[in-house]
């Protein structure tokens, strides 16, 4: 073999390893499309057969067959994994029994609502009843809430708990977040609350377990010594990545700037350790006399001592999800910065994404890991062959905007915008906490640590000073009235996010100039384009009931109009239907605006979150039930356009919507407002009853306001009266109203145990067929000619939330 072909083979070879790498990560990513998980000991067997046509490199397939060898290696090591996380589950027979088990802390407890302490258990052993967990794969971590003791510690790390169960469920609805995601990506295989607490003597603590309890006597310590100080939520968090401290109002003012990642141990608190860490250590080796070390001995004590110190702040932080992914993607960067490898910066960019996606194949379902890796590509393209040096600051201004245009796209993609305070919080915010709020902290805890707490009051000075100054900026930045953003659409965001990147890329004036200018065409035609606030119109009528646990909301639309009955439940400080469910609904659906907003009455379950709703959609009409009791919970500001439940008869592009409300009852769940929506075209009408009671619905029957209610011809679909609770739904109303469909909107295993078995009794005497959202998640309802099309959103859903013999494909009504 010639020299020459012996070169182009090591260089293919050498090329060839990042690819192998991609292909590998493209497999674990292209898991998490699927609506099952393939069999892996099948993909494990399709390895072997590849494996020969692998080997095969003089021919010209090699290249192919070994991108699709490693891609089916990634998918098998993911479908692996998540075949085994799936086989711990909780088995429906034990939902709501008292259990025991007994393990140890995952992570910190941490308050949470209803004065609760909340926390993950490692389970160790399953003690009852013995008849229900023998031989069977039981979760191994579960999350639990202790209510009614917040303020309480914990007695052990080791603990023996009485707890109740129930297996993962959540929200399910085509946008918005999903606590099954959640659950799923961390391990959790069931969740519940605490009834009795001990401890556990029986249980061996490994490696794992004495971390996580020295972890947790580290983030005691840290509290006792600062506790005191006023932003001690920020302390906790920067420090050793205890977010449990920060309340509603730190999130908001995070969220609106833009700098979440500032209180998650992440890529720039690491690089900063790393960065200090590497300098010290350089600066210390260069004071030896010359010629006593080599360049190369040089260079691995300083990697050595880079990768200690960002392992020990890993493990303060808690080691968690984005810190260890930030921990590989320093590690690699720095073993090919501080090692001199001559080799392209895309290298240890795709190395750091394997390796991973190897430890983690779980990592796709996180948000961040996006996020990560996207900002770490942009910047790449933007300093990688730059010639000249920078300067930090400007460097920093270019890094900013590059993130900004490079990451928009992609949380569009997430749905979520990105806050324009954002550009300017983080100009500021960054250098402050590189240069002041974290040697600060370091030096400050190391101090009063030192010293037995002597310094901890000059230290909770220090931490309040510039934590004070960093606040104050991030709320000076969200005060600032941000212009409305244009919607222009994914395309032309996606041009402007390139247009920007390249234009920070290459430093010739005349061509930013020219960037420039193109992006703010772009803008401006946008703005001036932009048509006045309309909704994209539907072919055929549409209804989407929304999974919002126990409670209600329903989305009707034709045409282009838009009318929504009810805006789901709220609890303050803790869930909200409007922010979690509606809001990312309604704008993935592309609407501006809800021409009819109808609230059937003023119970949390059914009106909740009614200002922040019409802060970000404009109405036209707002009625209900009580009228008065919206005004209060709009505050007053917009009482003009709050009226009564409408009576007669609506046309609605054409939709006929009738309304009916107790003329007897003034509040309360009998003074919901009821709303029928009929298509004459297919015959099919829709009832939305509210939480009228067995009185209500006698008084209904007998009402000339209501004689559509009995006789009718078509086809029904009715959502069952105050959840399918008893107090509804008499044996009378049902077979007056007859209908073909029944929807319960109740939460699973809700502790109001709707629907009620003998309401369930009642509508399948009539022959309805029953749906519940808490098994069905979103419910979307076409009205065809030919009648109702119907489709349940656990049907579509990814394969650990609608896999066969999890919650949902298991979900059967009482």
């Amino acid at each position: 073999m010639s020299r020459y072909s012996q070169l182009s083979r090591r260089a293919g070879a050498t090329l060839f390893r990042p690819a192998a790498i991609l292909a590998f990560s493209c497999g674990v990513i292209l898991l998490y499309r699927f609506a099952v998980v393939p069999p892996y000991w099948w993909l494990f067997l399709l390895l072997i057969i590849l494996l020969p046509l692998y080997s095969l490199r003089s021919s010209g397939l090699h290249a192919p067959f070994a991108f699709l060898f490693w891609a089916v290696a990634g998918l098998a090591w993911a479908g692996w994994h998540a075949d085994s996380r799936l086989q711990h589950s909780l088995p429906a027979e034990m939902e709501r029994v008292p259990l025991t088990v007994s393990g140890y802390l995952c992570d910190l407890p941490q308050p949470g609502s209803f004065n609760s302490l909340r926390f993950t258990l490692c389970v160790y052993r399953w003690h009852s009843p013995p008849d229900m967990s023998a031989n069977r794969k039981l979760p191994d971590r579960i999350r639990l809430a202790w209510y009614g003791n917040a303020d309480k510690r914990l007695p052990s790390h080791l603990l023996k708990l009485k707890v109740v169960l129930k297996r993962p469920h959540g929200s399910l609805n085509a946008e918005g977040f999903r606590y099954e995601d959640w659950l799923f990506r961390h391990g959790v295989r069931a969740t519940g609350s605490v009834r009795e607490v001990g401890v556990a003597v029986d249980v061996p603590c490994g490696a794992f377990c004495r971390y996580r309890a020295w972890h947790r006597g580290v983030a005691e310590v840290i509290h006792r010594h600062f506790g005191e100080a006023k932003h001690y939520p920020l302390v906790a968090s920067l420090l050793m990545g205890d977010r449990g401290y920060l309340d509603a109002s730190h999130w908001d003012t995070l969220k609106a700037t833009g700098t979440i990642h500032l209180v998650a141990i992440s890529g720039l608190h690491l690089g900063l350790v790393a960065l200090a860490s590497g300098l010290l250590a350089r600066r210390f080796l260069l004071a030896w006399p010359v010629g006593s070390m080599s360049e190369r001995r040089t260079r691995s004590i300083v990697f050595a001592v880079v990768l200690v110190c960002c392992l020990c702040y890993a493990l303060l932080a808690g080691f968690t999800v984005p810190t260890q992914r930030a921990l590989v993607m320093v590690v690699v960067g720095g073993w090919y910065l501080l090692k001199a490898r001559e080799t392209s910066p895309w290298h240890p960019f795709i190395v750091a994404l394997g390796l991973v996606l190897l430890v983690d194949p779980f990592a796709p379902l996180d948000q961040g890991f996006w996020l990560s890796f996207c900002a770490v590509a942009v910047l790449l393209l933007v300093f990688n062959g730059r010639v000249g040096a920078v300067g930090w600051w400007r460097g920093l201004v270019i890094a900013q905007l590059a993130v900004f245009a490079g990451l928009w796209p992609v949380l569009e993609a997430f749905g979520q915008g990105q806050p324009v305070a954002g550009l300017l919080a983080n100009l500021l915010a960054i250098p402050l906490v590189s240069l002041v709020v974290m040697p600060a902290l370091f030096v400050g805890a190391l101090l009063a640590l030192v010293t037995l707490g002597l310094f901890s009051e000059g230290a909770i000075w220090l931490f309040d000073g510039v934590l004070g100054t960093l606040w104050f900026l991030l709320e000076m930045a969200q005060s600032i009235p941000a212009p409305p953003m244009p919607d222009v659409g994914s395309p032309v965001l996606l041009a402007m996010a390139a247009v920007t990147v390249v234009a920070l890329r290459f430093p010739d004036g005349r061509f930013r100039v020219l960037a420039g200018s193109t992006v703010v065409w772009f803008l401006v035609v946008a703005y001036l384009e932009a048509p006045a606030p309309a909704n994209p119109p539907v072919a055929m009528p549409e209804i989407r009931i929304w999974d919002v646990g126990q409670g209600l909301s329903v989305l009707v639309r034709s045409g282009g109009k838009v009318l929504l009955y009810d805006s789901g439940p709220e609890v303050k400080g803790v869930f909200s239907a409007v922010e979690s469910v509606l809001i990312p609904n309604l704008e993935g659906l592309g609407l501006r605006r809800l021409d009819h907003l109808v609230i059937s009455h003023g119970d949390s379950d059914h009106a909740g979150g009614l200002p922040q709703l019409m802060k970000v959609f404009p109405v036209t009409l707002v009625s209900g039930g009580e009228p008065g009791v919206v005004e209060e919970k709009l505050g007053g500001s917009s009482a003009s356009l709050v009226g009564p439940c409408p009576t007669g008869g609506l046309d609605f592009d054409g939709l006929e919507l009738s309304f009916w409300r107790s003329l007897k009852e003034a509040s309360g769940n009998d003074a919901s407002c009821v709303l029928r929506v009929f298509h004459p075209e297919s015959g099919v009408d829709l009832i939305l009853t509210g939480d009228i009671s067995r009185k209500v619905e006698t008084e209904m029957l007998e009402s000339p306001g209501s004689a559509w209610l009995v006789g009718f011809i078509g086809q029904r679909i009715l959502i069952a009266p105050h959840h399918g609770s008893k107090t509804s739904s008499s044996r009378r109303w049902v077979q007056a109203a007859s209908p073909d469909w029944v929807i319960y909107t109740a939460g699973y295993r809700h502790r109001f145990g709707h629907p009620h078995p003998d309401v369930v009794a009642r509508y399948a005497d009539a022959g309805a067929v029953a749906l519940n959202t808490a098994c069905s998640g979103q419910i979307t309802i076409t009205l065809t000619p030919g009648g109702p099309k119907m489709s349940e959103a656990r049907q579509t859903a990814p394969f650990w939330i609608g896999g066969p013999g999890l919650t949902r494909d298991q979900c059967k009504l009482p």
